[in-house]
């Protein structure tokens, strides 16, 4: 059964920070996986966990529903897609169901004491689309997004939205594979050209010859983007 907004807690793996806890990244899944095996698999790439000094990091699960790509099944899926394509409209009512869902999450975040913009949003796939509606129609204060091959549709509710905006936006890091044949290169470079035009702030990383996956080379560069969007804080910064 599809879950009411708000209605919702997530599960969730974390990775806590070695020191004391400045900032949090909430790091989402692409569809039929979950928030411990992004974390497994991201633990393969790198030989060892993404991990920080200050930053904590969310591995949330998306809670199962039928998925329209699967003939209906239930899957592990942020929201539901007509089709796997992005010429095609989205399925709003299911992005904006959890774009509430994940908004309790991040609420709690600001409640333990973390300000929004010490907050970063991504994920890989359909994780990283769903950041993008998230962070770019509902918190534009928040430190920055990330999306990993990753696309938003031609009509995205997303560019709606932002041809509306005249504030400052968050920096979008995006990284795609040439060799991807789930979610096509090119999807990605349209999706990072279309943000560019409406005012983001982006660089487009192509990865010669990567699959729909994840290498090392590219976790390397997101967590250094991540510290310079994130950078700790001295105890008079805090005070």
């Amino acid at each position: 059964m599809a879950a009411a907004s708000g209605s919702v807690s997530l599960q969730r793996c974390m990775v806590l920070p070695a020191g004391r806890h400045s900032a949090s990244l909430i790091f989402l899944h692409g569809s039929g996986d979950s928030g411990k095996g992004l974390r497994r698999w991201i633990k393969g790439v790198l030989n060892q966990d993404l991990a920080f000094q200050h930053i904590k990091i969310i591995y949330p699960t998306a809670p199962p529903r039928p998925y329209t790509p699967l003939k209906g099944r239930l899957s592990n899926v942020w929201f539901d897609r007509f089709k796997i394509s992005n010429d095609c409209p989205e399925h709003l009512e299911s992005i904006d169901g959890m774009c509430q869902v994940l908004t309790d999450l991040m609420d709690d975040e600001v409640k333990n004491g973390i300000k929004k913009n010490r907050i970063l949003i991504g994920g890989f796939s359909m994780g990283g689309c769903m950041a993008m509606h998230l962070a770019y129609r509902n918190h534009q204060d928040v430190a920055g997004v990330f999306a990993l091959s990753s696309f938003l549709n031609k009509t995205s509710a997303v560019y709606q939205a932002l041809q509306k905006n005249d504030g400052v936006l968050p920096e979008l890091f995006q990284c795609h594979g040439t060799a991807d044949e789930l979610v096509l290169h090119s999807w990605g470079e349209e999706t990072n050209a279309m943000l560019k035009s409406l005012g983001v702030s982006t660089k487009f990383h192509s990865l010669p010859g990567l699959y729909h996956e994840l290498s090392k080379g590219e976790l390397e560069k997101l967590k250094s983007w991540i510290l310079t969007k994130l950078p700790g804080e001295t105890e008079s910064q805090n005070e």
